[in-house]
């Protein structure tokens, strides 16, 4: 009976550590995504997916999608540093005066309440009445919150934005309104906020991606950007967001631009708004943190 006790204590401290270091690496393993569907899911390459325009920029006739669109996960994403951002100089089709504006994108936030206020996407004029456009995040409580400023007035959305989590965002205005929506792992639905609002926006400016003059840069991931001189309703929002972070757009008759920012800053809408990126690379280690809808 000795024998065979001892023979059990020597194989347990044999092997034991041994055990224990395997645990220790699979669980590292794990909290650092590897084990995350998302790793192993199929990514489409860099242009899979684009809109047809066969009347060429600026035409809404015939258009159509066209190559691999059914929401694949994309290859790789934008990882902003904070020395730059996507300029798009002399943008076709940019909306200007009461026309209705809507912006939509993906954004993974290191640190949402202490990097102030970022912008994911902006043009126009810091002049008031209502003379720009932007959205991004920023921390007015000490914490992180989706938000769309005309400039003279910010609106933010009530959920709060976690560190290294991807969330679905949208700003839009109109003549008379603008709301900010944020979509994500830790919120039940489409949350938005909404508030009354003149506005007149100001185009014939460049396009700025996660940067604008005289502003902090942005620090972090962006993916899918959609430009729209159109306002989404709450269902569209909804199914855009279902559609995942490789989601084509919708509404194709009033998509200015669209930049999925995998892999190149070029405009896939047929609108020929390609960007100049600055302080920007493209990741494929980007999954952990995702969460499809």
């Amino acid at each position: 009976m000795m024998t065979k006790a001892q023979s059990a204590m020597e194989y347990l401290m044999t092997y034991g550590w041994a055990i224990l270091i395997i645990a220790v690496v699979l669980g590292a393993l794990f909290q650092l995504g590897v084990f995350n569907s998302g790793t192993f899911a199929p990514r489409a390459p860099p242009g899979a997916c684009q809109v047809f325009r066969p009347n060429g920029p600026n035409t809404a006739s015939l258009i159509n999608l066209e190559g691999v669109c059914n929401g694949e996960l994309p290859q790789y994403v934008a990882n902003l540093t904070g020395t730059g951002g996507v300029t798009i100089s002399s943008p076709n089709g940019e909306q200007s005066g009461t026309q209705p504006i809507t912006a939509t994108y993906w954004f993974n936030e290191p640190n949402p309440a202490g990097e102030g206020e970022v912008h994911f996407f902006s043009y126009g004029q810091e002049v008031c009445p209502s003379q720009a456009f932007t959205v991004g995040v920023a921390n007015p409580s000490g914490v992180g919150h989706n938000y769309i400023d005309t400039w003279c007035t910010q609106i933010f959305t009530t959920p709060t934005v976690n560190a290294n989590v991807w969330y679905f965002g949208i700003g839009q205005i109109n003549a008379t309104s603008e709301r900010a929506c944020i979509a994500g792992p830790s919120i039940s639905s489409v949350s938005c906020a909404t508030e009354p609002i003149t506005a007149n926006v100001v185009g014939s400016t460049p396009i700025y991606l996660g940067t604008w003059p005289n502003r902090p840069d942005y620090v972090g991931k962006l993916a899918n950007i959609q430009f729209y001189n159109a306002s989404l309703t709450l269902a569209e929002v909804n199914a855009l967001y279902a559609e995942g972070i490789g989601g084509a757009p919708i509404k194709l008759q009033n998509l200015v631009a669209w930049w999925p920012l995998n892999g190149n800053a070029n405009d896939y809408s047929g609108n020929n708004n390609n960007g100049v990126p600055s302080g920007v690379t493209y990741t494929n280690q980007w999954a952990s943190g995702y969460t499809p809808p």
